[in-house]
């Protein structure tokens, strides 16, 4: 039987079209996802929209629409940018469906029955687009310490969640897992700014907005965004509260990774695990806090006009070179930044010149000196065996980064399989060797060597570029695409090679940047 391997994005919020940097994690989280399916796990990948709270049922009234029929078009919206990414999700949730409504108005039921819920008044300086209550003490410059945005005063009835009757347990648990939180940087923030100072008890209900889920044994009281939404990585896998669960939660949970953005860090690593122990539930393996995708040096966001939109640039440049942009460009730990220079020079160098380049000239030369057929190998030197080493080692290369969820780390092992090719290229100057006819078993086996390295890097490429790597194998007119055939016997001699076409084009940076900027 298969592993299991279940991977989470965090829920996108409903109030706007995803940008660029909400995108990049789906697309990490896809990756981390397709190389776990290639490498033999059965996956489970979750992901979905987070549709109530006060700030959707604003944005609804603005568009002179139903907060319903609001949060349809953008969950719809949303998912299409997924699905423009070319993202393997096997499930797209929403939080407005019905039964995990009823099953998150049960658990609310359920732990307010075991004592961890009481009922209070809340007094706090709160942020509406952020749904946050603040302390004098936690603002910055006056303002809410995530957002930036301005807060202000309020004072309402509310249920609160006990976080100190857990907070002893949670840290002990963090210190005791070190590879709970992820990265390091992150683990050392929520432990000494959050946990050590002491956790306050936490508003969970809400009386001044009707768009949520109703506290069922007290109507007036909606469930407070964050126990709604983070219930989703239980919910839609089939936890019940209050009876057995399915037997597809029992085979999932607990989650391997969840995936979110370094802001809702806290929710994710303090009230989620909390959540978790009032309710008996293992804790999930990790929660890696991924960085921001910056346009330029700044955050992006509709006020400061620096949005950019993922199905936007796809339009303009193709899905595989976002995705490799995206996946390769922004750091395991700090924030990458995103321009159309840096874009098209990626573009340019890595994709045009290393990898599209390769393949074309390794199929053209096939094309010119054997009519398009692989040959067997027969004619090995001594310089063959360090590009041979070298594929054959890739695959563990890869597996350590990917264990560690260090993807840009493993896609640029996969790229030195081509790069490398590229100067074996030049180390055994196939166009010389053709000039001999006593050299042809040489030029056959450079050829293979060649044919084989270029089809053992898709292979793995598959996980992060996956257009590209079946362009790959179509153009090498092979279905031998799985992790065991990197074994440099892949190639079937006899068999003929398809056209070469380009894979990627080389870009005008100047020219292009042009024509973007006057549109």
């Amino acid at each position: 039987m298969n592993k299991k391997f279940y991977i989470s994005t965090a829920i996108a919020y409903a109030s706007a079209k995803p940008h660029i940097g909400n995108t990049y994690e789906i697309v990490l989280a896809d990756a981390i996802a397709r190389y776990k399916r290639l490498t033999g796990y059965d996956v489970y990948f979750q992901t979905g929209t987070d549709e109530h709270g006060q700030k959707i049922e604003n944005k609804a009234i603005e568009s002179g629409l139903q907060p319903q029929e609001f949060v349809d078009q953008t969950a719809l919206e949303v998912r299409k940018i997924w699905d423009v990414m070319n993202t393997s999700y096997d499930k797209f949730v929403r939080t407005t469906n019905p039964e995990h409504k009823d099953k998150v108005a049960r658990i609310f039921k359920r732990l307010y029955d075991q004592g961890d819920i009481y009922k209070g008044k809340y007094e706090g300086l709160y942020c509406t687009p952020c749904e946050s209550f603040w302390t004098e003490s936690q603002l910055v410059d006056g303002n809410c310490p995530d957002c930036g945005r301005p807060v202000s005063p309020s004072t309402e009835e509310a249920y609160f969640f006990k976080l100190d009757k857990y907070a002893k347990r949670l840290e002990e648990y963090i210190e005791t897992h070190p590879d709970f939180i992820k990265p390091e940087s992150r683990k050392n923030e929520i432990v000494n700014n959050f946990i050590k100072p002491g956790l306050q008890d936490l508003c969970i209900s809400r009386t001044s907005f009707k768009w949520g889920i109703p506290v069922s044994f007290d109507d007036k009281h909606v469930i407070y965004v964050w126990i709604d939404a983070l219930s989703n990585y239980i919910t839609f896998l089939g936890y019940d509260p209050d009876s057995d669960s399915s037997e597809k939660f029992k085979e999932y949970w607990p989650a391997d990774v969840h995936l979110i953005g370094k802001d809702i860090l806290r929710f994710h690593t303090i009230y989620w695990p909390i959540m978790l122990m009032a309710l008996d539930l293992p804790m999930p393996k990790q929660i890696f806090g991924h960085p921001w995708v910056l346009a330029g040096e700044d955050k992006m966001s509709k006020s400061k006009g620096n949005i950019v939109y993922a199905d936007e640039l796809v339009k303009e440049f193709g899905v595989d070179t976002v995705r490799y942009y995206l996946l390769h460009e922004i750091p395991y730990a700090q924030d990458g930044t995103f321009t159309y220079e840096l874009l098209i020079e990626r573009i340019n160098s890595d994709l045009a010149n290393v990898l599209g380049n390769l393949v074309n000239r390794t199929i053209s030369m096939s094309y010119k000196y054997f009519d398009g057929i692989v040959h067997e190998p027969k004619c090995f030197e001594d310089i063959d065996k360090e590009l041979i080493d070298l594929v054959l080692h890739t695959p563990e290369k890869v597996e350590k980064s990917m264990s560690e969820l260090k993807v840009a780390e493993a896609m640029d092992a996969i790229f030195e399989i081509f790069r490398r090719s590229n100067k074996y290229i030049d180390e055994t100057t196939p166009w010389i060797l053709a000039k001999s006819p006593e050299q042809e078993e040489r030029l056959k086996t450079v050829l293979y060597n060649l044919l084989e390295s270029i089809r053992s890097g898709a292979v793995l490429l598959q996980a992060f570029l996956p257009d590209t790597a079946n362009e790959i194998f179509e153009q090498l007119n092979t279905q031998n695409k799985y992790i065991e055939s990197i074994n440099f016997k892949g190639m079937d001699p006899g068999i003929k090679l398809n056209q070469p076409s380009p894979l990627f084009v080389r870009i005008d940076k100047d020219k292009k940047i042009e024509e973007l900027l006057s549109k």
